[in-house]
């Protein structure tokens, strides 16, 4: 018998969403990283919010790239 086979994970995916405890997938807002000095604070306290992934095909896209999402907590499992 042969080795079993195993999916690779798409790291940039791993590293942009979260699986929930409820299976849910999330994904933080874009626009964080620089030219946050021009912003209000009401729009980067917005910023901090996590997104639920609701259109149907980039959720299947994201289980696809990682399958092991809903495995860890945090990914890549330290």
């Amino acid at each position: 018998m042969g080795k079993k086979f195993k999916m690779k994970t798409h790291k940039g995916t791993a590293k942009r969403f979260r699986q929930t405890g409820t299976g849910k997938i999330v994904r933080t807002r874009q626009g964080k990283t620089h030219f946050r000095r021009r912003r209000t604070t009401r729009v980067k306290q917005g910023l901090d919010k996590v997104l639920v992934v609701t259109h149907v095909g980039t959720r299947r896209r994201v289980a696809r790239l990682a399958p092991y999402l809903g495995l860890y907590k945090q990914y890549p499992p330290a």
